[in-house]
């Protein structure tokens, strides 16, 4: 896997401009990222109406993704004991089009965090699939540059064991080489929430891109069957296809509304 430094702008938004005001911004620091090859029809069931399936070169891929949540808040407003926390979801890749203009946005399957204020508000705006474990991380401080050599591990208690994720920085950040697969899993400006009646609600993500360190020593330790579910076990056991550690950024996150049915 191979990144270099080139030319970006400094600000990436969706095409048509999301309403002025975000809901949530927050910094997500020192992101984890594991990415697995699936077959898509452990997802197909799962999609959105009004989404596909997004894949990368023929092949469908789910991400665990590891990261720091910094400086939370809610239309301006800190809530207390929950600005800095860790997360761990599970995640898959989605599109669809909106007057000529592709959308590339993720499906989040499951959400973990600590704080079960976090997974309420998440689970009411949102409809998102949060869960609430004891969570603990290892990670040097947050820094835009990521180093070689850097150590990052995500872990929640449950079922009376800790499990999680681990990796270590091969070399310095870089960015993304364009039209990558590394591109293609970091670089997803919208969010999907899957809702009861088989909709989904669509909120835009904004963020300056990521710089990325391909990882050594990725692993994921947990028993996904019971986590995830039973279907998602075969591929989530073993190394990953690919990963890396993106530095990340300060984050707007605007409210979500209807996909239209078609």
């Amino acid at each position: 896997m191979t990144s270099v430094d080139v030319d970006r702008p400094a600000r990436i938004a969706p095409a048509d401009a999301p309403p002025p005001r975000p809901f949530l911004t927050a910094e997500w620091r020192s992101l984890v990222m594991l990415n697995y090859t699936i077959n898509p029809a452990v997802l197909a069931p799962r999609v959105p109406r009004g989404l596909e399936l997004d894949t990368f070169q023929g092949q469908c891929y789910v991400s665990v993704v590891g990261f720091l949540f910094q400086d939370a808040r809610l239309r301006g407003w800190s809530i207390p004991r929950h600005r800095c926390f860790a997360e761990v979801n599970l995640r898959y890749y989605v599109r669809r089009e909106v007057d000529g203009q592709l959308r590339r946005g993720v499906v989040f399957l499951k959400e973990i965090v600590a704080r079960r204020c976090v997974s309420w508000v998440a689970r009411w705006v949102y409809n998102e699939s949060y869960v609430t474990y004891p969570m603990r991380q290892a990670c040097p401080e947050p820094q835009f540059t990521l180093r070689a050599g850097d150590e990052f591990c995500y872990q929640w208690r449950r079922r009376g064991a800790w499990e999680g994720l681990s990796a270590v920085a091969e070399r310095d950040a870089r960015f993304p080489l364009p039209e990558s697969l590394d591109q293609f899993i970091v670089e997803h400006y919208w969010g999907y929430s899957a809702q009861r009646d088989g909709g989904a609600l669509e909120y835009a993500v904004e963020h300056i891109p990521w710089r990325i360190a391909p990882a050594r020593d990725a692993r994921l330790d947990c028993q996904p069957a019971t986590l995830y579910g039973q279907e998602f076990a075969p591929y989530l056991t073993g190394p990953p296809a690919s990963a890396f550690i993106a530095d990340g950024s300060p984050v707007r996150v605007y409210r979500g509304t209807r996909v239209p049915r078609e």
